[in-house]
Order: structure tokens, then sequence, then C-alpha cells
């Protein structure tokens, strides 16, 4: 009677603890969320959204910042995606030598633990100076692809790993050849897992800045998709302007405007990837 006394104290006060911390966490991300849109939506206006910044005039527009961190999320996935699921998919259905996917599998595992400033470093180094594409926007999408292709890859394989070897076997068993069976069945079966992938590349890429001061710059260019993709076009995003406004010029208001912003297209982005694989498991 006594254990069993005990065991439901126990019960109890585990659910407690849990609950509690769940009220944490929750309480942390309600608070810093509201905190940022309480100070940034005020100091959201048309003007702010659709301009560039004068210093002549002394006007604040981030319309550059907007359109180059589309740029660069749109030029870094278009990479990223394909080199990632690509390698996921060798990995886990095709290598046969398991010492060395297990090394792959643990650089990439060490990769993702490096901070960002030292990809900043080695992208200046190699696609800045190397390969003479100096400050750009392609620069630093090159840049943001070896940073998130370690999560993008990682991500996918384990998703690949979940589908049952059952699925496999009986589609072979169908007459469907290899790459006809990862095609038609696996991908479709763990097409969450690269939607997952997808979410934390656009989630990183977004909130970027040191790699990105190295190697895209800090100019406020409007610049059309086909010149962000050239040589020698720099470009701030909207984590770079954000860095600016805060630490060098102590613009407060504008720089939590801007991370209202950042929060507004992250969910956004976040949304369009899990309504495409919605639509991609119904296919």
């Amino acid at each position: 009677m006594k254990r069993s006394s005990y065991r439901r104290f126990m019960d109890g006060l585990r659910n407690v603890l849990m609950y509690i911390a769940i009220a944490i966490v929750c309480l942390l991300l309600i608070g810093v969320i509201g905190y940022i849109f309480v100070r940034g939506i005020p100091n959201i206006s048309w003007a702010f959204l659709s301009t560039k910044p004068s210093p002549r005039s002394g006007t604040i527009g981030i319309l550059p910042d907007l359109l180059n961190t589309l740029y660069v999320i749109l030029m870094t996935l278009v990479i990223v995606l394909p080199l990632g699921v690509g390698a996921a998919i060798y990995l886990t259905e095709y290598a046969t030598n398991k010492k060395l996917v297990r090394i792959i599998e643990f650089a990439t595992e060490t990769l993702s633990g490096i901070p960002s400033i030292i990809f900043g470093l080695v992208g200046m180094l190699v696609f800045v100076e190397l390969f003479s594409l100096q400050s750009s926007l392609i620069a630093g999408a090159l840049t943001l692809v070896i940073l998130t292709l370690p999560t993008v890859v990682r991500t996918t394989q384990e998703s690949l790993k979940t589908v049952p070897q059952s699925y496999r076997e009986g589609s072979l068993g169908l007459g469907s050849g290899k790459w006809h069976m990862i095609r038609t069945v696996v991908l479709p079966s763990s097409v969450d897992g690269i939607v997952t992938g997808c979410i934390l590349a656009v989630g990183r890429i977004v909130g970027e800045s040191a790699a990105l001061l190295y190697t895209a710059g800090v100019a406020h260019n409007i610049l059309s998709l086909a010149q962000a993709v050239m040589p020698n076009t720099p470009g701030s995003t909207l984590t770079v302007a954000l860095y600016m406004y805060a630490s060098e010029r102590a613009e407060f208001d504008s720089a939590f405007a801007i991370a209202t912003i950042l929060l507004i297209l992250t969910f956004l982005i976040n949304l369009a990837a899990k309504i495409a694989g919605k639509k991609l498991r119904k296919n």
C-alpha cells in the first residue's frame, strides 16, 4: 500500500514538473515574441517597407534588404536542397561502405556545430578571393550552402531511415528498379523529413549575419534577380541591416521593426513549406 502511494506521488510530481517546464518554455517564447512585436509593429510603415535608406534625407527604408534576403534564400535553397537530398539518398540507399558512411555522418554532425563566423571566413577566402566573386549575394549564398548542407543531409537521411524496409522489398518484388523504388516509394514516405530540413535551412539562412558580413557586404542596393547572381554585386540582408542599425547606429526602433519583419517572413516561409509538404504527400 505504501509503495503504491509512493508511486502515485512520484507520478504526480513528475507530471507537475513537466507542466511547469512546458509553461516556462511557452511563457519565454510568448514573452520574447510579444516584446519584439510590441516594440517593432508601431515602427513599421509602407514607406519603411517600400523605400531604400537615404542618409541625405534621413529616411530609413528596408526594401533593398528585404529583396536581398529573398534572393539569398532562393539561391541557397536551389543549390542546397538537390545537393543535400541527393547526398542523403546516396548515403542511405546506395553506399555499401558502412565505415565511410559513418565517417561522413560524423563529419556532417561536426560541421553542424561549427560557428557561422568560421564559415564566413572560409567563404571570404574561397568565394570572394579565390573565385573572384568579390563581395556579392552569390558569394553569400554559396557560403550559406556550405553552412546549411549538413543540416539538410542529416535530417533527410534520418527521415529516409524511418521508411520501413518492407516498402523497399515490396516495390522491388513487383519489378521496380532501384531508382524507381526510391522515387515512387521512399521519397514520398519521407517528405516530412525533407520539409523539416528545408524549414531548418530557411531558419538558418534568414537568421544568419556573421557569414554574410564577410561575403555579401552591407550595401543597400536594389538589385534584380539577374543582378543578384552576378559577381561584385554586394547587398545587405535583413539580419545584417538589423545588426548595423542596432550596433552601429543605435537605432533600436528600426532594429525591432526589422526583427518583427524577420519573424513574419520566417513564419510565412515555414507555412508555405508545410503546405507544399502536405500537397506532395497527397500526390
